[in-house]
Formats: structure tokens, sequence, C-alpha cells
């Protein structure tokens, strides 16, 4: 493979990257703000209980395994692997998350929030390239 080809095949895989980063941080502002518009959540700032912030992981890890999906889809080669790179990821930015929320305030959640979000980023991003390979499969790509 050419210095040229591999740098080609090196930007489609952070553009594959990127695309699912979007897709997940679009969808999941997009969700907590029609939550909060349409009354299901309380006004920003409020604090929430456990059951909304169980709903609020249920939307994100099916946001995630979207996000994932696209990466596998956009990416040049080795749909899951990019889908788990995006994970890991995904992982680092929740674990900074739950480093930087942890004792900030009932605002910020519950403990066990963050803790989730980072336990279920690499099972969700398995998944979204996991359908992505099976769909590739399926159509003998």
């Amino acid at each position: 493979m050419s210095e040229t080809s591999r740098l080609g095949t090196l930007a489609q895989s952070i553009g594959a990257l990127f695309a699912g980063f979007v897709v997940v941080v679009a969808l999941s502002l997009g969700g907590d703000a029609a939550m909060h518009k349409n009354g299901v959540f309380p006004p920003w700032g409020t604090p929430m209980n456990d059951r909304l912030f169980l709903l609020a992981t249920v939307y994100r890890v099916a946001f995630g395994v979207m996000g994932s999906y696209v990466t596998a889809r956009v990416a040049p080669n080795r749909p899951v692997r990019h889908a788990m790179i995006g994970g890991l990821i995904g992982l680092a930015i929740s674990i900074l998350g739950a480093v930087t929320a942890w004792n900030r305030g009932p605002e910020f959640g519950p403990h066990w929030y963050p803790v989730a979000l980072a336990v279920l980023a690499l099972p969700q991003s398995w998944l979204g390239g996991a359908l992505r390979a099976c769909q590739m499969r399926g159509s003998g790509a």
C-alpha cells in the first residue's frame, strides 16, 4: 500500500469516527432538549429522579448504537474495529464526565448514571459495529 493510499485510509477512518461522534452528540443533545421541552424532564438545572436518569441512559445507549453503526458504515475497512475505537473514545469521555461531575450536586445526577454510561460504552459500540458487519455479510459486501 502506498503512502498516499495509507493517508487516504487514515483520513477515512478519522472521518468515520468523527461522523459517529457527531451522530451521538447531536442525537443526545436533541433528545435531552426534546425531553425538557415536552415536560418529560424538569427545567434545565433542576434535579431529576433516578427513573428519568434511567430513561436518559436508555436513549443514550440507543444513540450510541446508532453512532457506532454510522462509524462502521463509513469506515473504509474493519467496521467493528472502527466502532470499538469509537467506543474506547466514548469510554474515555464518559470517565472524564464522571470524574468532573462526581460531587457537583444533584442536578448532575446520581453516581450510578455516569458509571452506567462508561460501562455501556463498549457493548453499545460493539453492537453498532456488529449490526453493520451482519448487514455486510447479508449483502455479500
